[in-house]
């Protein structure tokens, strides 16, 4: 059952000028519609829609004219600005559309007068200089080339303007592109519109071939072939030209080989030339000056590999394989690109030219079954499945068919089933069946292990080529074998797309063989029987991927086989229930029908009314104690094919009693289906009451209605009603104060469930609203929420009550309201973490309060009477600034107090719950809508500057060479006294000079005693005002400073996303300026360099990794070097092994991998990945280093770094090209004397195992799950 919204299309209404407007002015008529009133009733509207509508109206009006009206001043003026019309439009405008497709039913006596206004107005867009208008105009060509007859022989009228604006246009680009190298915005916009102008380029050549055949050739000084030399001369630069995107090289090697075509003569001798510049064979001599003079360059001998590999993509897509008109020189070329791109495969490891590879095989594979439709029977012999081309393009199947990327992996199916086409064609009236190729392929791929994924589906293109009976006839139990594999998730969906190919096929076989009927038991026997027996007695994944995957795909095959299994399960439900590891034939019998009825394959009123089920089997099916067999029966209540499916009385009941006793379950996943399969329940409900609401105002339908129901709709609908009622009652009941984690997870997902689906549009009726349900004490109820120590229930209430916000704050009188105000002011310095969190849901739902700053705020803050008069202002914005200007004004007293004493600090009042409440209050607030600018810039100053503030106090902490046990474990007070003593002492250690000296443990006695004085003051602080004493351990300070600093770094990171918000305003306007920004980068770096403390500068990656995917974006090219500058510094740092650098050369060099990280991963991942290219390449030679000689803390970093780099999946398949070099890195590092270096290489080995292999979900030793094949 799935729910799809429908789309609404949005159109840009269009505008017209002055000018254009007094021109149909002039000739329209109050008293009559003609074209140009029309016209400007069209223009009048303001919706895109309307207008539509308004244009197909113009050809019926056109086509009343008679022959007379070429001429009319008024026809010329409407054509003229219909022309200016089309030109204005954006190319995905679809108003564009529908005026070309109105215009191409202009009658012929109109085209002549047409043409010429458009061939006006298309000269005026071909007088465009600047190069970033371009793009309009080459949009412009595009669509007059694209079924579009009158903008086509604009075109043909202006092909040499054309021409040359396209020749201009191209070298002014390329320019452009040199003048801005470095700033990778501007050049990934420059390169788009380039990629079009080249496509544009090949369109005209295309769809325009006339205009440059005939006597062209004979004419080399024509504008024409200057032209378009010119044009061959740019597309081979760009081909060879490896800083530009992969995509606009492919698209120039299409291009390059299109304009030979269209150039070469004798074109007989063109599949010669071309396969001589792929072999790398072309002689000066042999071929034209023009060619040698435009596109020398590809005559060398060595040609880069991503070049030959678009030529043969150009190669293949640009010529005419078919009817074999390019003869024996064709059939030649066509086997040397098979044997170029196959040489190519061992070369080529980046991950995006390996993915184009794959593709461009399948088109080789496509383009050779179309050439043997006609070919030589030498080229049949040289395509056989014995030849050795189709050895090795197995052998590339056999290589890639379980590469990680699923691109590469589908292009590998596709080359297979080509590949067996091409064996059929060459042995076409032989029987295919019996043939020794087929059977060598059929016995290796069955000898290979099952956890090879690639062996499926080649497998299945196998069983379309000989059919199922031939497989099974080599071994009967091949259906158990592929069943038994379906308990590993991954190899499940190839598991049941083969037995789906292979069942389907075996039905259609028996159907042809045998009569009606008699086929049906063998069949089940087969493929039916082996299921059953697995559902019963098989393991919990194994039975849920089945169930999943491969049941669903059988009864779509043959629905009457559910019939048989209903059968076969009824009858052993009673004696095999199953256990807490089993399903038994209850928990199987719950599954079929649950997937049959979900599919529409039964109905269950029907099963029931039949006897087939009783309600009883149902209800032992809803309290098993296999938690999956209750989830399958309750899929079976509320799972159907038809969303509008009235739901009966039984299955409301049969929900109240599952909820009764399933609420609590401990299993997450558990929960999740419960709350998914209950909203699908809500969604039914929602949607057939719409329908029985329309049925009660038709009288006529609701008499059918109630002889299929045997109720009326009303009575229908309140029961609806009760039922919803009884359900939230019962959801309210189990969130009492105390209830367990799991009750409350499962009833306030299903309360907000009900929430969203039972909203109420406007002027529909609704059946439920769950806002009638609440009364205070349920507001209560979910107030309470907030204080689970679980995060995940305080968001779901919160959730929930911003949803009901508007009942939920009416039912808060004041004095209620001020009490949890203060709750919350409260809990934002409380010394239990998940206190603050408790405040932060708390506040950011009470800033809805519309009384909230009278009430609650006027007792700290002054109240500003202007904000009360600008009714502009919303409430939300209005409450959180003065919210977050008093949790301001406390921290930074808390940080003043904090500078004195930092054991008293982290005992009372530590500094992070507060500044937690002001990142929750930010993250709600909608910045680019505020009002209030000048206040909120005010403040994000007085933010930045608190954030280093409290980062200066706890740093010392976390940056020490041993934070964990920074003041001694020990509830003593007067052992305190010695922080100051000790933070004097513990200064890093870990720097680049610690495998360089001797460390010498000093004693500190004389220093200690000088202590003394200071040590009676510091315990004195820790005293309070009742003269009791604060019991500080090392944990609580610890705690205290690593939570700061977490929520300093997410403050600080989410105040850099307001820097956008400036970039498209004035500068005036901007929450945050560029130098606050730059300043924010510099902590981050200067703290994950520094920190050791691994909560600390995981945290400060989190805020940085926000700060660099906004620098990643952002306009500013000073802001947008940043990333490179600051990785370029620090590859320096680690390079020179300076003694006096502060990088931490122990806890796996701490915060520098996630520093690194954080600059790569924000990196673009379509474009070229320079960074990713220039620090690995400096971290690989750093990591297996040629001099040995050289200091080994450059390699410790580098082998740390890599480590991280390679578990980051954000890298995504980009990292996958240095794997290899990573591996010997590694292995290197493990004959090194240093215990260091040792180390690390050991992590990098394993990181590297995982990133190959996969992570290991087997629990025996020996599993093959995650093993290689010996291609890869």
């Amino acid at each position: 059952m799935v729910l799809k919204k429908k789309k609404e299309i949005q159109v840009d209404a269009f505008f017209l000028d002055h000018h254009q407007l007094e021109k149909l002015q002039r000739f329209s008529k109050a008293e009559e519609q003609n074209l140009a009133s029309l016209l400007l009733h069209c223009a009048e509207l303001r919706n895109g829609i309307q207008q539509i509508q308004c244009i197909k109206q113009i050809m019926p009006l056109v086509k009343q004219m008679d022959q007379n009206s070429a001429g009319d001043p008024m026809v010329k003026a409407c054509l003229d600005v219909l022309g200016e019309m089309y030109f204005s439009l954006g190319a995905k405008n679809p108003l564009k559309k529908v005026l070309a497709s109105s215009l191409n039913g202009l009658p012929g006596h109109l085209m002549v007068p047409a043409v010429q206004s458009f061939v006006c107005c298309l000269r005026e867009e071909l007088k465009t200089r600047d190069v970033y208008l371009y793009r309009k105009v080459l949009d412009n060509l595009a669509s007059c080339m694209e079924d579009f007859s009158l903008g086509r022989a604009c075109i043909k009228n202006l092909f040499e303007e054309v021409l040359q604006f396209l020749q201009k246009l191209l070298l002014d680009i390329q320019e452009e592109n040199r003048k801005n190298h470095g700033n990778r915005i501007v050049q990934t916009q420059l390169m788009h519109d380039l990629l079009i102008a080249i496509k544009v380029s090949m369109m005209l050549i295309q769809k325009l071939q006339e205009n440059i055949q005939g006597s062209l050739w004979k004419h080399s000084e024509s504008f024409v072939w200057q032209s378009m030399c010119s044009l061959l001369k740019s597309c081979t630069n760009f081909l060879m030209d490896a800083t530009l995107l992969q995509t606009v090289q492919t698209t120039s090697g299409l291009a390059v080989i299109l304009f030979i075509r269209a150039m070469y003569e004798p074109v007989e001798e063109l599949p010669s030339l071309i396969s001589d510049l792929l072999l790398g064979t072309t002689e000066h001599l042999g071929v034209p000056a023009w060619f040698v003079r435009n596109c020398g360059v590809l005559c060398t001998a060595e040609l880069p590999d991503s070049v030959l590999l678009f030529l043969c993509h150009g190669a293949l897509a640009m010529l005419d394989w078919k009817n074999g008109s390019m003869g024996e020189n064709g059939e030649k070329l066509l086997l040397d690109i098979a044997s170029v791109l196959l040489s190519l495969s061992s070369e080529l490891k980046e991950t995006s030219v390996a993915t184009s590879l794959s593709r461009i095989l399948a088109i080789w594979t496509n383009s050779a079954l179309a050439a043997l439709v006609s070919g030589s029977p030498n080229l049949k012999i040289k395509l056989n499945g014995n030849s050795d081309i189709i050895g090795k393009l197995l052998e590339y199947i056999y290589t890639h068919w379980d590469h990680p990327l699923d691109a590469i992996r589908h292009q590998t199916k596709l080359i297979f089933k080509n590949l067996l086409q091409i064996h059929q064609t060459t042995i076409a009236g032989s029987n295919g069946k019996s043939d020794p190729f087929f059977a060598r392929l059929i016995k290796h791929l069955l000898n290979l292990d099952w956890h090879v994924k690639g062996k499926y589906a080649s497998l299945g293109c196998l069983v379309e080529c000989v059919g199922t009976e031939n497989i099974l006839q080599l071994d009967r139990t091949i259906p158990v074998q592929i069943l038994d594999v379906m308990s590993d998730q991954s190899l499940a969906p190839y598991a049941s797309d083969l037995m789906e190919a292979m069942f389907t096929n075996h039905k259609a076989h028996f159907t042809l063989r045998f009569q009606e009927g008699t086929w049906i038991d063998q069949w089940h026997n087969i493929w039916v029987s082996p299921l059953l027996v697995i559902l019963c007695e098989g393991n919990h994944d194994q039975t849920t991927y089945i169930i999943d995957y491969y049941l669903p795909k059988l009864l779509k095959c043959n629905p009457d086989s559910l019939s048989y299994m209903i059968k076969i399960l009824e009858a052993s439900a009673d004696a095999n229930l199953g256990s807490c590891s089993t399903r038994g034939a209850l928990g199987a019998l719950m599954a079929c029908l649950r997937t049959a009825r979900a599919h529409g394959h039964l109905e269950l009123s029907n099963i029931m009314s039949s006897g087939l089920v009783s309600t009883e089997c149902i209800k032992q099916g809803l309290v098993h104690q296999h938690s999956q067999v209750c989830i399958d029966a309750l899929g079976l209540l509320c799972e159907t094919h038809r969303t509008t499916e009235t739901v009966s009385l039984e299955e409301m009941q049969l929900i109240q009693f599952f909820m009764m006793y399933n609420l609590n379950n401990q299993s997450p996943s558990v929960r999740q289906q419960i709350v998914s399969l209950l909203r699908k329940l809500f969604c039914r409900i929602q949607e057939s009451s719409q329908v029985l609401y329309k049925l009660e105002q038709n009288k006529t339908k609701q008499e059918l209605v109630e002889k299929s129901t045997k109720m009326p709709p009303l009575r229908i609908l309140q029961q609806y009603k009760d039922f919803m009622s009884s359900v939230c009652a019962r959801l309210f009941e189990v969130l009492f104060p105390g209830s367990s984690h799991p009750t409350r997870f499962c009833a306030l997902s299903i309360l907000e469930s009900i929430a969203e689906i039972f909203s109420v549009p406007k002027g529909q009726a609704q059946v439920f609203q769950l806002d009638q349900e609440i009364d205070s004490a349920r507001v209560q109820t979910l107030i309470q929420c907030f204080a689970s120590t679980f995060e995940e229930v305080k968001i779901l209430a919160f959730r929930l009550l911003m949803k009901l916000r508007d009942v939920a704050l009416n039912l808060q009188d004041s004095e209620n309201l001020d009490l949890l105000f203060q709750a919350a002011i409260d809990l934002s310095t409380s010394t239990k973490p998940y206190d603050c969190v408790t405040a932060s849901y708390l506040l950011n739902f009470l800033v809805y309060h519309k009384g909230l700053q009278h009430i609650c705020l006027g007792k700290w803050l002054e109240h500003n009477p202007q904000l009360d008069e600008n009714t502009s202002v919303s409430t939300v914005e209005k409450n959180t600034l003065a919210v977050i200007k008093l949790l301001l004004v406390n921290v930074e007293e808390e940080i003043f107090q904090a500078k004195k004493s930092l054991l008293q600090a982290a005992a009372s009042f530590p500094m992070y719950g507060r500044v937690h409440c002001i990142n929750g209050a930010l993250q709600q607030l909608p910045f680019n809508n505020l009002t209030l600018v000048s206040e909120w810039k005010e403040i994000v100053t007085r933010l930045i500057l608190m954030s280093y503030s409290l980062s200066a106090v706890v740093s010392p902490v976390v940056q020490s060479s041993s934070p964990e046990g920074l003041i001694p474990m020990d509830s003593d007070p007067e052992s305190a006294d010695r922080l100051q003593m000790i933070l004097h002492e513990i200064q890093p250690q870990d720097t680049n000079d610690y495998f360089m000296q001797a460390k010498i443990l000093k004693e500190h006695c004389k220093e200690g005693s000088e202590k003394l004085a200071e040590t009676k003051n510091i315990c004195m602080e820790m005293k309070g005002k009742d003269r009791q004493v604060c019991d500080v351990t090392a944990q609580m300070v610890l705690v205290c400073c690593w939570r700061s600093m977490k929520e300093v770094s997410l403050l600080l990171g989410t105040l850099c996303k307001l820097l956008p918000s400036q970039t498209t305003s004035e500068p005036s306007e901007g929450l945050i300026t560029v130098e606050q920004v730059k300043n924010i980068g510099d902590y981050f770096k200067h703290h994950l360099l520094q920190s050791r403390h691994r909560g600390a500068f995981e945290l400060a990656y989190a805020g940085f990794v926000q700060l660099t995917e906004m620098l990643s974006r952002c306009n500013s090219e000073s802001l947008h070097k940043m990333p490179e500058h600051w990785l370029s510094c620090v590859l320096e740092e680690i390079k020179s092994c300076d003694p006096s650098s502060t990088l931490c050369a122990t806890r796996r060099s701490a915060g520098i991998p996630f520093y690194i990280q954080a600059l790569l991963a924000s990196e673009p991942k379509k474009g070229k990945t320079d960074l990713l290219k220039m620090a690995m390449k400096e971290l690989i030679s750093l990591a297996a280093p040629l001099n040995e000689s050289l200091s080994v803390i450059p390699q410790v970093h580098a082998l740390n770094i890599l480590r991280a780099l390679y578990r980051d999946t954000r890298l995504g398949e980009n990292i996958m090209p240095y794997v290899a070099d990573g591996i010997k890195a590694s292995i290197l590092g493990f004959m090194s004397p240093v215990w260091a270096v040792r180390n690390s290489s050991t992590l990098l080995f394993s990181a590297l195992i995982t990133r190959i292999f996969g992570v290991k979900r087997g629990k025996d030793e020996n599993s093959k799950k995650n093993r290689c094949s010996f291609h890869t």
